[in-house]
């Protein structure tokens, strides 16, 4: 009856029992989860704690570039062991225990260790960590289509999320205001809870009710991989969309740049703390306030949401590049207000995206679309690697006006996509 009541106040819909429990599940395990992800954020946090272990500057710099392109470019592998799997729950269980077992390891160096062993350690835990979400994002859409109805999806997504941003930005709140010492010790112990919320997760997935899907023992062939590039038009407008909008990913560490300049003046460490504090608290907040309307907008038409977040995304970065242009430095709570935006647009090409593919018409091909296209953007995100030497040559502004005339285009391919919700009747 709480599950029917929750999934009925959620989505506005009636719903049978089963409907109403794989919802909770879903629901469940997504919070567990993506609260997992927020306090480790490598952008924030990671980067925080490598730089107070006294790690080297080459290891904090490929924390961002080792999480993304890690949970992405293994994909293309793990589609031929999920499609040959009649059952495929297990597949995200599994790559969420394994993240579980990752945070806890750097949990554990992060208290045991110091310095460049810290750092490396912590980094080689990351880069399991982020294999191991390949498999559950490889997996997830797929699962949710088949588990899910078509009008709820986005909306557990959202709420899940908003669910886990709360109490990201209560830890923030604890940080920034002394509460919570903001120490080495203090981190290391969140990302033990981390480990702990994986497994949680991966435990409450696995009563999933999923029905069998067709196994394809062959597995995927080099025609099969060129095929939905070759035959589907839609699926290329989404990956030109999604391609563009990585701009909303790797914008934030080109946004905090823009205060190097006031953190470096000052020479303060507090001023430094404070300033993660504040810049968590907007991120916490950007996914609070917009993580559940997204996802509700989102189950209505991907397509829009995708446009409109572009769209917010441009302006974010547009005035993020005038800021920094000139500039020694920027307010920290000037640039909290931008990343507050972005992160709210950001928050909006997560939900739309990932709507967007679960709804397209793909038949049995569900893995397939997913890995191929989490491969091509985990490819184009490692090439964004290069926006750093862009910025050491020519500053962040210039880096974020690019990233503000590809969330342009992107609003604009955006809206040449289909209503795929509208595709079944």
């Amino acid at each position: 009856m709480l599950e029917k009541a929750l999934y009925e106040t959620l989505t506005q819909e009636g719903a049978d029992p089963a409907e109403a429990s794989n919802f909770t599940t879903h629901l469940l395990s997504l919070t567990a989860t993506k609260l997992a992800d927020g306090l480790i954020d490598p952008k924030l946090v990671l980067s925080w704690l490598l730089s107070a272990l006294g790690a080297p500057g080459a290891v904090i710099g490929a924390l961002v570039p080792v999480r993304e392109a890690g949970a992405l470019l293994p994909q293309i592998a793990l589609a031929r062991v999920i499609q040959a799997r009649r059952y495929r729950r297990a597949v995200w269980a599994a790559g969420s225990a394994l993240q579980g077992l990752a945070a806890l390891g750097m949990g554990l160096a992060a208290f045991l260790l110091e310095g460049a062993v810290a750092g490396w350690v912590i980094l080689g835990c990351l880069a399991l960590l982020a294999c191991a979400r390949a498999a559950c994002s490889a997996s997830y859409k797929d699962i949710a289509a088949r588990t899910l109805e078509k009008g709820t999806r986005g909306t557990v997504s959202g709420t899940a999320g908003t669910a886990a941003a709360a109490v990201v930005f209560a830890f923030a709140a604890a940080l920034a205001t002394g509460l919570l010492p903001l120490s080495p010790a203090t981190i290391a112990a969140a990302l033990v809870i981390a480990g702990g919320l994986w497994l949680i997760g991966a435990g409450v997935f696995l009563r999933l009710d999923e029905p069998a899907a067709e196994p394809d023992a062959a597995g995927l062939n080099t025609e099969d991989l060129a095929r939905p590039l070759a035959e589907d038009p839609e699926f290329r407008a989404y990956l030109a969309t999604r391609g563009l909008l990585i701009a909303t990913a790797l914008a934030p560490p080109f946004i905090v740049l823009l205060s190097a300049g006031e953190i470096g003046a000052s020479g303060e460490t507090g001023t430094e703390l404070g300033n993660l504090g504040v810049l968590m608290i907007a991120s916490a907040l950007a996914a609070i306030a917009s993580s559940y309307v997204w996802g509700r907008l989102s189950d209505a038409s991907s397509r829009r949401t995708l446009a409109w977040s572009g769209a917010l995304a441009a302006v974010a970065l547009g005035v993020a590049a005038l800021l920094g242009w000139g500039a020694q430095s920027v307010n920290a709570h000037l640039l909290a207000a931008v990343l507050f935006v972005a992160q709210i647009a950001y928050e909006g090409v997560r939900a739309g995206r990932k709507t967007h593919l679960t709804d397209m018409d793909t038949g049995n091909d569900k893995a397939l679309y997913t890995a191929l296209s989490n491969t091509l953007i985990g490819v184009l995100l490692l090439a964004g690697g290069l926006f750093g030497l862009l910025a050491d040559a020519a500053g962040p502004g210039v880096v974020l006006a690019i990233f503000a005339a590809m969330a342009v285009l992107a609003a604009g391919v955006g809206l040449s996509l289909s209503e795929v919700q509208e595709e079944e009747g």
